[in-house]
């Protein structure tokens, strides 16, 4: 192995990979502000926002993992040059994601009910309730706009939906402030306002993108002169036998950190909290695995458009690279400053809730420990993943993902998680499990199928 043949991509793979990075960091800290708003109202507060989101997060995996069916299918046209079939790949995905919004806000709707009988905390709940209403309606133009993201990574240009993301994130953070503590004249609304300013930002979100890709030559023809209903049986087919995979697959990867969240509630507030603290804090960093998985995605698509599977194998290996150096300096991170980051999250002069502060710190710096540990898994997982849907290898993929996270990942979190084992850490120990496992039989995966396609091709 010559190491110069991986690094010599590592440029153009963190161009492709560095708007969606920032573009997600970007969104991931708006969360992060969102967070810290709350956090100011109080624990019960910061565990309603988390106990919404756990449910916001299951229906927006379905919905962003169906969508991501979009992109190998328009690298692959775009590096056969063929407008035609990447038009079609788009319309059809941008049908199929507005009809699945809207479907993912009325399940949500259909759910609230749920949260009475999950043994959460009463005044979790009822805050809870109104935050969900508004934030389940947004996820009908986040859901639109994802085809649109998807569309527009698959024709390389990456930075469009980037900028789309920091203009709505800027919008969020300025509507939250103003409407969490009741500024400038307007009522003060807690967490209701923050999910007010979710759903103004992604309506932003969507029309900004549309407007930025509908101006330049490369995608302009794509995105204008729509026929919405013109529908065709085999796009439909195709996107759907890549993209219902695809959805599972993060269903059950976010389904297992949200079971995460319903667990925590079951040890009380304070442990709630400190769960939602430690998985803010490493979805930041796992933003970096999410846009260099984008990349491998990309690329794969690319070369198996032009058959070049040595190419593939190669340039995909020089991802994984990337991703594991950056997961390292993560890692580290987490375990030198695991003390001083939950601070960030909660009012430290407030001495009416002073034991409560305390206790929530304390389990998030114990959680920060675990999180350092499993950056690595968690980054290679995820950018394999990214490469398999690329080779548009998914069936096998989802098995792989359902065995890691729910026969292998979820027993542990839910029998060492329980107050008189591990409590907190048990939960995160068995996230750690779960991923670890994936992350080698995924890698295993793509390293069979790049080997079979090469030998193929050699033979013919």
């Amino acid at each position: 192995m010559v190491l110069s043949n991986y690094t010599k991509e590592f440029k153009y793979n963190l161009k492709l990979a560095s708007p969606v990075i920032l573009g997600m960091l970007g969104h991931t800290f708006v969360s992060f502000v969102d967070n810290v708003m709350v956090g100011q109202l109080g624990a019960a507060e910061l565990a309603a926002v988390s106990l919404g989101n756990s449910f916001i997060f299951i229906a927006m995996s379905l919905g962003i993992g169906f969508s991501t069916a979009i992109t190998p299918l328009v690298a692959e046209a775009d590096s056969e040059k063929n407008f035609t079939k990447g038009k079609s790949v788009f319309k059809h995905g941008f049908f199929l994601c507005t009809v699945l919004g809207v479907l993912l806000f009325l399940m949500l709707l259909l759910a609230k009910p749920l949260m009475y009988v999950m043994d959460q905390p009463e005044e979790v709940v009822e805050l809870a309730i109104p935050y969900l209403d508004l934030v389940a309606f947004s996820l009908v133009p986040l859901i639109i706009f994802q085809a649109f993201k998807q569309f527009s990574d698959g024709l390389s240009l990456t930075k469009y939906p980037m900028y789309a993301t920091i203009v709505a994130n800027i919008l969020n953070v300025v509507i939250n402030y103003v409407l969490i503590f009741g500024k400038f004249g307007f009522p003060e609304m807690g967490i209701v306002g923050a999910a007010v300013g979710t759903l103004v930002s992604r309506f932003v979100m969507l029309f900004y993108l549309w407007w930025l890709l509908a101006k330049r030559d490369k995608s302009k023809g794509y995105v204008t002169n729509i026929k919405f209903f013109k529908l065709s049986k085999q796009p439909i087919k195709k996107l759907s036998n890549l993209g219902l995979p695809s959805a599972m697959q993060m269903f059950f990867e976010v389904g297992i950190f949200t079971a995460a969240i319903w667990l925590s509630g079951t040890l009380g507030a304070n442990a709630q909290a400190a769960n939602q603290i430690a998985l803010n804090l490493s979805s930041m960093t796992f933003m970096v695995a999410i846009g260099l998985s984008v990349a491998a995605m990309i690329r794969v698509g690319n070369q198996k458009g032009l058959k070049d599977f040595k190419a593939l194998k190669r340039i995909a290996e020089s991802i994984f690279l990337v991703g594991f150096v950056f997961a390292l300096v993560f890692a580290l991170f987490f375990v030198f400053f695991h003390t001083m980051l939950p601070d960030l999250y909660v009012d430290l002069d407030d001495p009416t809730n002073a034991l409560d502060t305390a206790e929530v710190v304390k389990i998030a710096a114990t959680l920060l420990l675990a999180a350092a540990v499993f950056q690595i898994s968690d980054s290679l997982q995820v950018i394999t993943l990214g490469a398999l849907r690329g080779l548009q290898d998914v069936k096998i993929p989802t098995i792989i993902t359902f065995i890691s996270y729910w026969v292998i990942g979820f027993p542990i979190s839910y029998f060492l998680g329980k107050e008189e084992a591990y409590g907190s850490l048990g939960i995160w120990l068995g996230l750690l499990a779960g991923l670890s496992v994936a992350a080698i039989l995924l890698y295993f995966r793509f390293n069979y199928l790049t080997k079979r396609l090469i030998l193929q091709q050699d033979k013919s």
